[in-house]
């Protein structure tokens, strides 16, 4: 249908019908909240099974609402969006709050160690993951900018940026997807915990007193 078809057949139905109006803005606006939210999903590259889960909401109010067969209260979009808040507030807010009130007692001392963990996504990025990315990146930011203000204080300030670590939430990947991971691996295999707890005591300890403003990737070469 052309577009003034379209034109045509909305002005003959607003003449005809005085509740069109109310309608047709309501419809309106349902299209216009399912696009935003598949695009949302799509960019951060979720299943709405996915979405669903990380919003604790049932996939089938995701789907009504992509569908745009829902109207959508103002809570519901607050609490999807709070959702999606909620990685940047822990990872970014959360570093950055640790790192302000520790500095104050590290200041009086004049001899300590502020060590971050960031991650190799925050280092290369990965795609679906834009504010896990930026959230590990801004961290890396955070790092060497403190590191700057704190060091004639004899402070040192470094990162670590972790790549596949064999924890719980590795677990439950399927085979097929750790095969995949270990392909983008060099040394092919994933690391341990003990890996990043090993560098963690090294950047604490007087070995790495001449180091900082450093992000130390221990990812198994994934980061090159």
């Amino acid at each position: 249908m052309e577009t003034s078809t379209v034109s045509s057949y909305i002005s003959r139905r607003r003449a005809k019908d005085k509740s069109f109006d109310e309608a047709f803005v309501s419809e309106s606006e349902r299209l216009e909240v399912a696009v935003a939210l598949r695009t949302l999903r799509e960019t951060e590259g979720l299943t709405q099974r996915q979405l669903a889960e990380k919003v604790e909401k049932p996939q089938s109010t995701i789907a009504r609402i992509e569908n745009g067969n829902m109207n959508v209260t103002f809570k519901t979009m607050n609490d999807i969006a709070k959702a999606f808040d909620k990685v940047i507030e822990v990872n970014l807010n959360g570093t950055f709050n640790c790192m302000k009130h520790v500095s104050r007692i590290m200041l009086k001392q004049r001899s300590e160690h502020i060590i971050n963990m960031s991650s190799v996504s925050g280092v290369m990025g990965n795609a679906g993951q834009v504010n896990y990315c930026a959230s590990k990146a801004g961290i890396i930011g955070m790092t060497k900018s403190l590191a700057r203000e704190l060091g004639s204080r004899g402070i040192t300030v470094n990162a670590i940026a972790p790549g596949f670590i064999e924890t719980e939430m590795t677990d439950v990947l399927s085979e097929d997807v750790k095969e995949n991971l270990l392909g983008s691996i060099p040394l092919k295999r994933m690391g341990q915990t003990k890996d990043i707890a090993e560098t963690v005591a090294f950047l604490a300890s007087d070995k790495a007193a001449y180091i900082t403003g450093q992000t130390i990737s221990v990812d198994g070469g994934m980061g090159m």
